[in-house]
């Protein structure tokens, strides 16, 4: 069963840190793109970052450039995300899911992506 599950998410201040983990199972990660993507309440689905397959690339939003870093390790079939300097705008459900192959034009799309995890809920309080 292809499965992701995200974790990592909380209740922090603004200005401080969390890293979140998106841990595959069921397929081998390395073919696929993965995606983190938010959702407020009473918001869409927002894509946030990125990062490629065989290359490595890696994709940010303007809300979060600076801030966040994407990475993966295939080894250990789990891609995270480093969320530094939080804001209370970054208040929201995360997501992680894959895609066959990111591009700079369409990698927020988020119809592209299938097999969405649960989510974590990230809180930054002000």
């Amino acid at each position: 069963q292809v499965q992701f599950v995200e974790s990592g998410g909380g209740l922090v201040q603004a200005g401080g840190s969390l890293r979140l983990s998106c841990a595959a199972s069921g397929f081998t990660l390395d073919p696929y793109a993965i995606g983190w993507f938010r959702q407020a309440p009473g918001k869409e689905r927002e894509g946030v970052s990125c990062i490629s397959s065989s290359d490595g690339n890696t994709f940010y939003s303007d809300s979060v450039k600076g801030r966040f870093t994407i990475s993966r390790d295939n080894v250990k079939n789990t891609v995270y995300r480093q969320m530094n300097s939080l804001k209370p705008e970054d208040t929201a459900v995360y997501y992680c899911a894959r895609t066959p192959t990111a591009r700079a034009s369409s990698w927020m799309l988020y119809p592209l992506y299938d097999d969405w995890g649960q989510g974590t809920q990230v809180t930054v309080s002000s």
